[in-house]
This record gives structure tokens, C-alpha cells and sequence, in this order.
């Protein structure tokens, strides 16, 4: 009981009571400082590097503030930073993954191949960037799932950002009949984009001659769209063209095949098999 009253002497309740006050105080100036170097970088680093840099500079004033305050508890630092470096080789041999992420975040914000808020493909995965973190990035897909994306793989991966810039293409490929003229399908379905507002007139659309196929004259027809209107254009489009053919009489034909034997002969004739009842009658 005597030694109890010895440790909370005035001046041991005070050590607390600063250390207390060094941390609350530091906290919030951690904060306040991450906070506003977010909001001065974020103009000319972008959402994804403004948010990495806060994070880090908030995490080391963070660090800061723990030392001192446990400095002022009577700690040694010296002990501290020794106890810190032999965990942080044993934390490197065990968290080599993390590691490699942690670097791999460092080149995705240097290299910004994309941003929050960005639509973003990565093999078999496409969908919108929430959050760029030191360790991973996570997406929300068309289908509102949540995926979370490990950095190593994503330095690894090629990865294909559909919202990068401002206009996209959209290719549509067509087969017409061999009777079709090839200049009169141009026509028509340059009149098409012509009259679909969501069309661009600059860059032109364009019909490209593909080759010849099995069952039909294989075309590629291509417009340029806003990124924000791609979708729209990429679900309308084919119905105008397939009214536009409709009305012109232009025939998208299926796949068939003729059978010659030997050369070019007459039709095979068609004889109906009257079945059993019929023969026996």
C-alpha cells in the first residue's frame, strides 16, 4: 500500500497527465496537418496520390507523437528504437508479401495508371476504383461486388482503364449477304451515326471491309462516342442499324451451307416416306 502511494507521488501523476495531453494535442495536429496538405496536393497530384501522401505523412506524425509520449513517461528511446529494428527485420522476413504490396503501392502512385473513380480492367475483373491503399485497391464491380486487389498483382497485371479519356470507339461487326453492294451498306449505316446524336461527328465513323466470311461480307462499322455515353451508344446503336437495313431491304444473313456433288448439280429431289400404315394398305 506505501509503495502504491509512492508511485502516484504528484509528479507521477503529472508525467501521465502530460504524456495524456502530448497525445490528444498530437493527434489532432496530425490530423489537421494531413488534412490540409490532402486538400493543397490534391489539384495537382490527383485524388489517388493526394490520399496515399496524407495517409503516410499522418501515420509518421503519428509515430512521432508516440514517442514523445512515451518519452515523457520515462521511456528510452534508445531502447525503443533497438527493440523497433530487430521487430521490423523480424516483421520483413515474415510479411515479405506485405512488403512487395506496400513497394508496388509506392510505383501505382509515382506511375498513376489510374485514379478513384476510374473504370478500370484487370483480367477477368472490371469495375470502379474506390480506394487506392498502401497494400491493395479496391473495386466495385458492375454486378455491386467488392473486390479487393493485392498492389504486386496489379504491377504485374496489365491493366486497361476504360474512363482515361474523355471519348471512345465503339466497333460493331456486321455480315451482310454477297448480294449487298458494299457502297450502299456504307451509306446506310454512316447515315445512321449521322442521325444518332450520341454519335461524334469528329472523328468520322468508319466502315472497314473485313473479308470475305463462310455465310456473309464481314464489315466493321466503328464511332466515337463520350465516355459517358458509350454505354448507351453500344446498346442503341445496333437497333437503328437493324431498322435502317429493315427498311432498305439489306439482308444480314445467317450461316448455311450448299452441298454440290461432284459439280454444280439440280437441286436434291424431296420424296415423302408414307410410313408403315400406307405401305401395308
Amino acid at each position: 500500500m506505501d509503495q502504491l502511494l509512492l508511485w502516484l507521488t504528484d509528479d507521477r501523476i503529472m508525467q501521465w497527465i502530460r504524456a495524456a495531453l502530448i497525445m490528444s494535442l498530437g493527434l489532432l495536429i496530425a490530423r489537421v496537418l494531413a488534412s490540409a496538405l490532402y486538400k493543397m496536393l490534391r489539384a495537382p497530384m490527383g485524388e489517388h496520390g493526394a490520399t496515399t501522401l496524407r495517409r503516410i505523412v499522418f501515420y509518421l506524425l503519428f509515430a512521432i507523437v508516440v514517442m514523445a509520449a512515451l518519452r515523457e513517461l520515462g521511456f528510452s528511446l534508445g531502447v525503443l528504437l533497438g527493440a523497433a529494428g530487430v521487430l521490423s527485420v523480424a516483421l520483413g522476413f515474415a510479411s515479405q508479401t506485405s512488403a512487395s504490396n506496400l513497394i508496388s503501392g509506392i510505383f501505382l502512385v509515382a506511375e498513376k495508371p489510374f485514379a478513384i473513380g476510374d473504370i478500370i480492367q484487370i483480367g477477368t475483373r472490371t469495375g470502379e476504383v474506390l480506394s487506392i491503399d498502401l497494400l491493395s485497391v479496391k473495386l466495385r464491380t458492375f454486378d455491386n461486388l467488392f473486390v479487393r486487389i493485392p498492389n504486386e498483382t496489379l504491377i504485374k497485371s496489365e491493366i486497361v482503364n476504360l474512363t482515361r479519356f474523355p471519348i471512345r470507339r465503339f466497333d460493331l461487326q456486321i455480315g451482310v449477304a454477297y448480294r449487298e453492294q458494299i457502297p450502299l451498306v456504307r451509306e446506310i449505316l454512316t447515315d445512321v451515326a449521322d442521325r444518332f446524336p450520341l454519335c461524334l461527328d469528329q472523328p468520322r465513323p468508319n466502315v472497314i471491309f473485313m473479308g470475305f466470311g463462310t455465310s456473309s461480307l464481314d464489315l466493321q462499322f466503328s464511332v466515337w462516342a463520350r465516355r459517358e455515353n458509350y454505354m448507351e451508344v453500344r446498346n442503341h446503336l445496333p437497333e437503328r442499324i437493324k431498322s435502317a437495313f429493315d427498311e432498305h431491304d439489306i439482308e444480314i444473313p445467317f450461316p448455311h451451307i450448299s452441298v454440290y456433288t461432284g459439280s454444280e448439280t439440280a437441286p436434291f429431289p424431296v420424296r415423302l416416306d408414307p410410313g408403315p400404315e400406307n405401305d401395308s394398305k
